[in-house]
């Protein structure tokens, strides 16, 4: 009981501490659709407190209103008082203000975060939700059987939204040294993307963030670093458009018309990575 007090204390006095100013790069064009993106954030410590601040004071200035989560959402135990501490403490600001938090399963977590309803997973281990022009579909990398697959196969093949974008735990394509890309996953994956129209794809496990050069027209980003680091993890290599291994990151991503427009910040309030995906033709099968 005094280790888990002295915990929230500390956890108090973090998100009291002062919060850089962040330049938005973004063009926050009306009706569009804006959300933020973390991954391996839930450590309860300083640092995944200091990426909460930020992303509260980018919420003021952007208005984005959900979040996306590439899994390892609660590392270690996870009773209700580590929820407390390692999510609902550190996003309080956000939750306040109504943001939602859509999280997908990473290695890591327990499976029953399914039925703990601020992830809003609808209790279950993969799902899809849309918002404006664009539907996102959350997958289970960990567990990825026969049935999730025809599940996925189906609801992409379904969808009519101009963008299609998933988010799950393991990445297509890293170039972390720690863990690197799962290849078994891509085979799998990567054929029903792109027969179904996906645009962009978004997962964590490697911590630290990366953007791949667009595979087969799709664009891939891999940010695991919202609140656990491997410094110095990222060899180079010819499919790495950016990479970033020496503080925590979140992103910012806006969907207007045609344009993807997005904006990695660092911990220390510098914006890391920017850019804009345009539409590609018909014909390649992609929207972005």
């Amino acid at each position: 009981m005094r280790r888990s007090f002295l915990f929230l204390l500390l956890a108090i006095l973090a998100s009291m501490a002062p919060v850089p100013a962040v330049e938005l790069g973004l063009p926050l064009k009306a009706k569009s659709v804006r959300f933020a993106v973390i991954g391996d954030n839930g450590t309860g410590d300083r640092m995944q407190y200091d990426i909460g601040r930020l992303m509260e004071d980018c919420r003021k200035k952007a208005s984005f209103d959900f979040v996306i989560m590439l899994g390892d959402n609660i590392y270690g135990a996870d009773t209700p008082a580590d929820f407390k501490l390692k999510f609902e403490t550190p996003y309080k600001p956000l939750l306040d203000a109504g943001v939602k938090f859509y999280a997908s399963l990473g290695n890591h977590d327990n499976p029953n975060q399914r039925f703990y309803k601020p992830f809003n997973m609808g209790e279950k281990r993969y799902y899809n939700f849309k918002n404006g022009n664009a539907e996102f579909f959350a997958l289970d990398s960990t567990y990825m059987d026969h049935t999730q697959l025809d599940c996925i196969k189906q609801k992409l093949r379904d969808s009519n939204a101009a963008s299609k974008i998933c988010y799950f735990h393991h990445p297509l394509y890293s170039d972390g040294k720690f863990h690197g890309p799962d290849k078994d996953l891509r085979a799998r994956l990567e054929p029903i993307f792109l027969q179904n129209g996906v645009n962009v794809v978004f997962s964590g496990h490697d911590h630290v963030y990366e953007r791949i050069k667009p595979q087969n027209g799709i664009d891939y980003f891999v940010l695991g670093s919202s609140g656990q680091l491997r410094s110095g993890n990222l060899r180079t290599s010819a499919q790495m458009a950016k990479g970033f291994d020496t503080d925590r990151t979140f992103m910012l991503v806006e969907i207007a018309g045609d344009q993807l427009y997005f904006q990695t910040i660092s911990r220390a309030d510098k914006t890391v990575d920017e850019g804009t995906i345009e539409k590609k033709s018909a014909a390649s099968k992609t929207t972005f």
